[in-house]
């Protein structure tokens, strides 16, 4: 591997976060037993794309202990309406198709490696 591939990374390496919409949502969440992580963004929402290079950070780094999705709001309205959703972003954890918790606006990345540390210890 090259000193640039390696500084890069490989995107074969990469663990990226699962596009939930509409119609996957269920079957998505009845396929895995991991903790879900369910980041709803929308298009026009400054703090969603300073987020969104975050979760895609969390989706690597926790690969295996919990499962990342995003949620675009302006393409998935049922399904945001279903999740009680009414601000961008906001960032739900399930667990068994359960809500355990969600938090509205920006976080960084060490607040997420915090809480998934705390709640799903390996």
């Amino acid at each position: 591997m090259s000193f640039l591939e390696w500084l890069k990374g490989s995107a074969n390496e990469k663990v990226l976060p699962q596009e939930l919409t509409d119609e996957n949502f269920e079957a998505e969440l009845k396929g895995t037993d991991l903790p879900v992580l369910i980041d709803v963004w929308s298009p026009s929402c400054g703090p969603c794309a300073k987020l969104a290079p975050i979760i895609a950070s969390v989706a690597d780094r926790h690969a295996g202990r919990v499962k990342v999705y995003h949620v675009n709001a302006a393409n998935s309205p049922r399904l945001v309406q279903d999740l009680g959703v009414g601000g961008t972003p906001t960032v739900l954890v399930m667990r068994n198709g359960e809500e355990m918790g969600r938090v509205v606006g920006f976080r960084p990345r060490s607040w997420f490696d915090q809480m998934i540390e705390t709640e799903f210890p390996k």
